[in-house]
């Protein structure tokens, strides 16, 4: 069975607001949520197996090879 995190709980793993990490849920840069419940209020849990795999893509993320204009310094203007 898998363990469920509320979006409170999801959030505060992740260091972010609630409604920060609901963006990026919208924006399909987070794992989406599952309903418990029907209709619009009905309450969201995030799989926290989920959550900790967003958790270290993001380690590999930060740790991965600078791109070309990261290395250079460069910065959009």
């Amino acid at each position: 069975m898998q363990n469920l995190m509320s979006k409170r709980e999801a959030a505060g793993h992740v260091g972010i607001h609630p409604e920060s990490l609901m963006r990026l849920v919208r924006q399909e840069q987070f794992p989406r949520p599952i309903k418990i419940g029907k209709g619009t209020n009905a309450r969201v849990r995030f799989i926290a197996d989920e959550v900790a795999a967003w958790v270290r893509q993001k380690m590999v993320e930060r740790d991965a090879p600078a791109t070309d204009a990261a290395a250079s310094g460069s910065r959009p203007a």
